[in-house]
């Protein structure tokens, strides 16, 4: 279990990632029962360098300190990107060699990239970025709607705060469901965010204005507080009063997604919830969640978590009775 946390920054470096990552791993929490780290902010020199946002940080070890991280969390900046040094790319594959696992947030994928490290592998990075990375490297299969992707012990993460939902989920990985929200918390951020990052590439649903006094962010709201109704576009639209094609487009303009995966999204969170808090069974579960049976539940979360709803549990949740 991770207790040494490196985390690698060239310059320019990014202030809010490396922020995001200091907070979750380089202080002490409130509640003292919460996990703590070695924690070091690694560069080739310990010289003042430069960040995005103006001011100077300065490493606190240089990357020797490397090879004794159980993490190692590599940032990025915004392209173009610096190429990465020979000495930090040997590094980092000494770091995965001996069993390390080695993150990227935002473009610091492209840093993994270099090294070797996501050949053969599912990685994401910003969406601007994402085309870009999958040309560079093109052994990788890039997935440009991940919010994190982890493969193996070589774990990426999209742009910005995507970081928080990374940390959290090594967080979870680590210690259980039960830290990770406790963490959360602290934060006062989610535990989990649902959806891609097509949700962040378009309008935000402040949303379009249905027939009547409705609106679609009340629609939606109903939606999620109702996952085991008649959520299809058919009945969705009918309760906006709108043809199934005029329902699909307006939803798509306003959110990125179509309805049905928006909805997909919606039971994929709550089944999530249910398997992390209680013991109820599978099949009370897929009920719950409007997913029906059993093997539609572990169709669905396989194909959104890659694990299916028993492997789920038994790293994040309780027993099931």
């Amino acid at each position: 279990m991770p207790s040494d946390v490196a985390v690698v920054v060239a310059a320019p470096v990014p202030a809010f990632e490396l922020g995001i990552v200091s907070e979750l791993f380089g202080l002490r929490r409130l509640d003292p029962e919460l996990p703590s780290y070695r924690y070091a902010i690694c560069a080739e020199q310990r010289a003042p360098m430069p960040t995005s946002t103006g001011f100077t940080v300065t490493p606190t070890h240089t990357l020797r300190r490397l090879a004794t991280a159980d993490l190692i969390i590599v940032t990025g900046a915004a392209p173009p990107i610096p190429p990465p040094t020979p000495t930090l790319l040997a590094a980092l594959r000494r770091s995965a060699a001996r069993g390390a696992t080695v993150a990227a947030v935002c473009t610091g994928a492209f840093v993994l990239g270099e090294a070797g490290l996501l050949d053969g592998r599912r990685a994401t990075t910003h969406w601007g970025y994402a085309d870009e990375l999958a040309a560079r490297h093109p052994g990788t299969t890039v997935d440009p709607d991940s919010i994190y992707v982890v493969d193996g012990p070589i774990a990426t993460s999209a742009g910005a705060s995507a970081a928080i939902d990374l940390c959290l989920h090594l967080t979870r990985t680590d210690h259980g469901a039960d830290i990770a929200n406790r963490v959360a918390r602290e934060l006062v951020v989610p535990a989990h965010r649902s959806g891609g990052q097509s949700q962040f590439t378009r309008t935000p649903v402040t949303a379009p204005q249905l027939p009547g006094s409705r609106t679609l962010a009340d629609l939606l709201d109903w939606a999620a507080a109702h996952p085991d109704a008649d959520l299809s576009v058919e009945a969705l639209a009918a309760r906006a009063a709108m043809s199934p094609r005029t329902f699909a487009r307006h939803f798509a303009a306003a959110t990125g997604s179509s309805p049905a995966a928006w909805v997909r999204a919606q039971r994929i969170r709550l089944a999530e919830q249910m398997l992390e808090r209680d013991g109820a069974t599978i099949a009370a579960v897929a009920r719950r969640c409007g997913l029906g049976s059993p093997d539609t539940l572990r169709r669905h979360f396989r194909a959104v978590r890659g694990v299916s709803p028993e492997q789920y549990r038994t790293a994040f949740g309780a027993p099931t009775r």
